[in-house]
């Protein structure tokens, strides 16, 4: 007789891990996501920062690679995950009210470097450990649970926009950053006292060899194709802190109403959340990286719209566009991380999972540097060109790859 295997919605509710894991990425967007848009605002209208001094502002993500390769080694050395997470949650917590609590410009530029670059490995550890509870159970579902708990933060980003431009509006934004922490503190609560699955052998990341030492070594793949994955993504990430460091000054400078500019930041991520799981379908019969082609070049068009709309029509089809991208990128990219390197997980996760804070630094850079040459909106023709550029190594790692990946 036949057993119908459960639906991963179904283990996801019925597993502690998976259950507190969703719940705490729910937070977590919702913090992170209010103060994006908003970190430039305040660097500018409170810290008297120039425009050019709030793109630069994201060069200090840049140590949050660092960090994360950091925390990554450290959990596969130990095999534990939740133990670094909480510690990274904290951190985050901390780093968010020190930003707040901010009277100088310098201020924030030195929190985000050594404190908040410990914030992001948190969520590379909830993977790290889904991961692990996942092979452990011999799971056939695993895809399907990883894209549902994944949802939950891009949930939190669809909420999270309108939100903080909400408390920045009627409260200020030091109010608003101070709220950002206590969602980043509030990830913790969800997993209560769980403990780490316990792994039958320990996996020892080396950089030298790119796998897992000295037992899983064999048959493992090197570091080098998950290194160039990450930096294709880096190139597409590139254009979000361009974004939100320029696009609510844009729409602040002609007179959007609060409400619309919320609306057009929060759409990219409701797009996202529906399409999430179509992506996971589509991936299935053509592959993830080839889905990821299309998504660079959806990030191509979206970036153009940007520069050349010029109308709330335009930026909200840029936005739709933009939600496309991060339903294959967000809802694929950290599966496809942890299949290059399956001998240590948590490193590959944080490697990955890191790339949106070196996107910061890159499309901070390119975003300060291009704003003081060709103003707003035409600031935005930098990460159409990377995303053009993205699209075409994503077909060059597939080719070289030679996999179903």
């Amino acid at each position: 007789m036949l057993t119908r295997s459960p639906s991963a919605w179904r283990v996801v509710i019925g597993t502690p891990l998976y259950r507190g894991a969703t719940t705490a990425l729910f937070f977590s967007g919702l913090g992170f996501s209010a103060a994006a848009p908003q970190i430039a605002r305040f660097l500018v209208d409170d810290l008297g920062g120039s425009l050019t001094m709030a793109g630069l502002y994201y060069l200090t993500n840049l140590t949050a690679l660092l960090a994360g390769f950091l925390v990554g080694r450290w959990s596969d050395r130990t095999g534990r995950r939740l133990g670094p997470f909480r510690i990274c949650a904290v951190a985050g917590f901390l780093g968010w009210l020190g930003i707040g609590l901010s009277t100088q410009l310098w201020m924030p530029f030195v929190i985000s470097a050594v404190v908040l670059s410990f914030a992001g490995a948190a969520t590379s550890q909830l993977f790290a450990a889904i991961h692990d509870e996942l092979a452990a159970d011999h799971s056939s579902i695993s895809d399907g649970v990883v894209s549902y708990v994944r949802m939950s933060l891009t949930f939190g980003w669809v909420i999270g926009p309108v939100a903080g431009s909400f408390l920045a509006g009627t409260l200020g934004l030091r109010p608003m950053l101070v709220a950002t922490a206590v969602c980043t503190l509030l990830q913790i609560l969800p997993l209560g006292t769980l403990r780490d699955r316990a792994r039958r052998h320990r996996e020892v990341f080396t950089p030298e060899a790119g796998t897992s030492s000295p037992e899983a070594r064999a048959g493992r793949p090197s570091v080098k194709p998950l290194l160039v994955f990450t930096g294709l993504y880096v190139l597409v990430y590139a254009g979000e802190p361009i974004k939100y460091a320029y696009l609510p000054i844009y729409m602040n400078d002609h007179h959007y109403a609060p409400g619309l500019s919320g609306a057009i930041i929060a759409i990219q991520p409701l797009v996202e959340l529906v399409l999430m799981p179509v992506a996971a379908i589509v991936a299935r019969k053509m592959g993830m990286l080839h889905l990821m082609v299309v998504g660079a070049l959806l990030g191509f068009g979206a970036n153009m719209l940007f520069a050349l709309s010029g109308s709330p029509l335009g930026l909200f089809a840029a936005q739709l566009l933009m939600g496309g991208v991060w339903g294959v990128f967000a809802g694929l990219g950290i599966i496809v991380a942890q299949r290059l390197l399956p001998g240590a997980v948590a490193t590959a996760s944080a490697i990955f999972i890191s790339a949106p804070a070196v996107s910061s630094a890159l499309g901070g850079l390119v975003g300060g540097i291009g704003v003081a040459a060709a103003g707003l909106p035409l600031v935005f023709l930098a990460p159409s060109a990377m995303a053009l550029i993205a699209s075409a190594g994503l077909v060059v790692l597939q080719r070289r790859l030679g996999t179903g990946i």
